[in-house]
This record gives C-alpha cells, structure tokens and sequence, in this order.
C-alpha cells in the first residue's frame, strides 16, 4: 500500500514539471512581443552625437596688394592687406584668438599652384617676400589661420607684380653726403699740398725723439734694434712700423749708427731688408748696408721674446724702437730694455698694451699717431693732403655725436617739446639710419 502511494506522488509531480516547462517559452514570447509594442509606441529617441561639427573658419583678409620693395637690387615684394575683422588686438578673458597668423601665398607665373612664401603673425598687416627673381612675375594670396583646419578663403591680390633693380639706395643717402664731404676734403688738401700750400700737421714727440735716439746710439758707438712686432705683413700695424723703419735705417745711414732688426716672420724680414737697403741707398751709403743684420728668429712668441731679450742683454743697444702688432711680450720687451738704459721709442694700435709702454717707454705713439708717421716723416702731398682729409672726417663725426648729445639731453629735460624729439628722431634715423634723405 505504501509503495503504491509513493509512485503515484512521484508520476504527479513529473506531469506538474512538465506543464510548467511547457508554458515558460510561451510566455518569454509574450514578454518579448510586449517590449516591441512598447517600443514601437513610443517616440523615438535622438543619437548623441559623436563627432562634434567643424568651426566656422575666419573672415578672410581684404585689399591685398603686392609692390615692388624699394632700394633693393630686385629680389624682394612687399605685400600689404587689410586685417580680417575677426583679427582683434585683444581677446577677452577665457576666449581663444580667432587668426593666429597669416599665410602668403604666391604663383610664379608660368606655374599653377600656390606655394607659401611665408608667414605673418595676428595683427600683421605686412609681409616682406625677399626671394623673389626679377625676371618672373608673381601674384599673391593671403589666408587668415585659426588652426590647420580652420582656414580662410584666400584673399588674392588684383595684379601681378614684378620685383625691379634700383640704382641707388635712397636710405643711404646721409651716407653718401657724408662721405663727398670726406672725399672732397682730401681731394682739396692735395691740391692746396701740391700748390705749395704748407699744411700744418702738429708735432708727435715720438716721431721727433727719433732723431735723438738715433743720434745717441752714434755718440755712444751702440747699435740701434728695432722690433717690427710679431704679426705678418698682411697687418696694417706691421706695414706702419716697416714705415718707421724706413726713417730709422735712414737715420743710421746718416749718423753711420749700426741697426739691427730681429723679426718673428720670414715675410717680414723680406720686407726690411728691402726697406733698409733702400733707405742705405738713399742715403748714399749702399756699402754700409749688411742684410745679415735684419734676420729671422722663430714664429713662435715668448721663443721670439727669449730671442729679442738676450740681444738686448748681452749687446746693450743704446736706442730700442717697438713699432707693430704686440701682446703679451710686450711688457717684458720694454721692462728689458729700461733695465740696460736705452732710450725707448714704442708704436702699436693695441689699446690693451699701451700702458705698458706708456710705463716704460719714453716716447710711445698711440693709436692714430703711429698711422699718421708715414704722412708725417715723409711729407708727400698725397699722404699730407690725406691726413688733413680725415681730420674733416673726424670733425664731422665729433660734430654729430656733440649735437646729437646736446639736443637729446635738452629733449630729456623739455619733456614734451616734440620739435626737439623730432630733430633727435632725424639724427638717428635718417642721419645716422636708414630712413632716408628726409623724415
């Protein structure tokens, strides 16, 4: 009894999972068919969009026109437009500059695409092309930036231009006054030196001590040494001492005083030994010249130095004459030969070396001085004439720098006096700059 019971309760539970399996497909059917009505009686739904639009790119530049650029020798346009309307001076707090920059396009004709001649930053109205031919012919475009994909249209230009060659650059004109005046002050002086006129040069005491120091030398029966400093010839300080060497040979010549000329470049011995050989011939004492006494030492400097230094010790020369390029050695030149007590006589265009000549020289030519020893020892007209020229020359330049002085310090002073500002702007633009003839 009881297992039948037990199997009965078993075969009804069976058929109860069986009818409930049966019905949970069909109703997953009607949930699914529910959610469609529901969705198709609904109003639809927009997409968010993904991809945000593009910008509106800037207004594009306007009235552009390319010329010729003046005073050039014809590479170069110049190219002018009006600022887009969205380029503005200033942007406000938090926004962004609508133009960034500016591109300038151009098409060389013969050709038919653009190519970019350059960039202008905002607030740029202007644009220098300098690489330009002559002999073509360019139009040109101009495109405002925002970014790489946020560009103008471009604005072209209405003609083409081509770049002309001028003969004159008109921004140097001041220049070219300037330098008539110097020239025809130095034309003149010759005319008036070889008419007859005597020009007063005023007296340098190095130059004039050299006749003493020569003459010394012979009362004493010493030798003289001159030192043509340790540059080349191609130094313009080495071809003024080879000048005073000139008068110096001379000299010995004369007095019958021994020289000698120890050098630190084969160039330069050359170049004495004609010097001197000269000077003996023009003396009328070819047989006293001895080409053994203006030799070579070394290129090297302190080796030239040790050189120079122990012929001054153990000859004792009476007069020692420094006339070139010097640096280091020269203190130690000057210190030995004060040392022996020979009368001194240095040049050199070395601003850092002149105290210590002027220390332990006697006489020392400084800067311009040692140039003009070649006009003043000399005495040509040409070189006479020249000397006086450049004195016009100096004369104008202190002239200017005075004035110039003068006025801006009462500018400073007068604070809004603008006749005095604009008589200090043309000094230093046009005058002294490149502005042109007139402001």
């Amino acid at each position: 009894m009881t297992d039948r019971v037990s199997w009965t309760v078993a075969l009804l539970a069976i058929a109860v999972a069986v009818v409930g399996l049966s019905e949970r497909p069909a109703m997953a059917q009607a949930t699914l068919d529910n959610k469609s009505e529901a969705k198709a009686e609904s109003p639809p739904v927009e997409e968010a969009e993904t991809e945000p639009k593009p910008g509106n790119p800037p207004q594009p530049p306007s009235d552009v026109t390319a010329i010729d650029r003046p005073d050039d020798a014809g590479t170069g346009i110049i190219v002018k437009w009006s600022l887009s309307p969205d380029d503005v001076a200033k942007v406000d707090e938090g926004q962004t500059r609508k133009v960034i920059r500016y591109e300038i396009l151009r098409q060389v004709d013969g050709q038919d695409d653009f190519t970019l001649a350059g960039e202008a930053n905002f607030q740029k109205s202007s644009f220098n092309d300098l690489k330009c031919d002559p002999n073509s012919s360019y139009i040109y475009q101009v495109v405002a930036v925002e970014n790489e994909d946020s560009k103008s249209t471009p604005a072209a230009a209405a003609t083409e231009v081509s770049p002309v060659m001028q003969w004159w650059d008109t921004r140097r004109t001041w220049f070219l006054v300037i330098l008539l005046m110097v020239c025809g002050a130095v034309i003149q002086f010759i005319r008036l030196a070889r008419a007859g006129r005597s020009l007063k040069v005023r007296k340098i005491a190095g130059l004039e001590a050299v006749n003493e120091a020569v003459g010394r030398a012979t009362e004493m029966g010493r030798s003289c040494l001159f030192i043509p400093g340790i540059l080349d010839i191609n130094d313009m300080q080495t071809v003024a001492g080879i000048t005073v060497l000139s008068r110096v040979a001379g000299l010995a010549a004369e007095y019958g005083a021994s020289l000698e000329v120890p050098t630190s470049r084969s160039l330069v011995m050359t170049t004495a030994r004609e010097t001197v050989q000269a000077a003996y011939l023009g003396a009328g004492r070819p047989d006293a010249y001895n080409e053994d006494n203006i030799y070579y030492l070394t290129d090297e400097q302190f080796g030239y130095v040790a050189g120079v230094t122990g012929t001054m010790v153990r000859d004792k020369p009476a007069a020692c004459f420094y006339m070139g390029a010097f640096f280091a050695e020269s203190l130690i030149l000057a210190e030995t030969g004060n040392s022996i007590g020979a009368i001194q006589v240095a040049g050199t265009a070395m601003p850092s070396q002149l105290p210590f000549f002027v220390a332990a020289c006697d006489y020392t030519l400084i800067g311009e001085e040692f140039f003009a020893a070649s006009a003043y020892l000399s005495g040509e007209e040409h070189q006479l004439g020249s000397l006086k020229g450049q004195d016009v020359g100096k004369m104008i330049g202190v002239t200017l720098v005075v004035v110039g002085c003068l006025v801006a310090s009462l500018a400073s002073l007068s604070g809004g006096d603008n006749a005095l500002h604009d008589v200090v702007s043309f000094l230093t633009d046009n005058v002294l700059g490149d502005k042109g003839f007139l402001p």
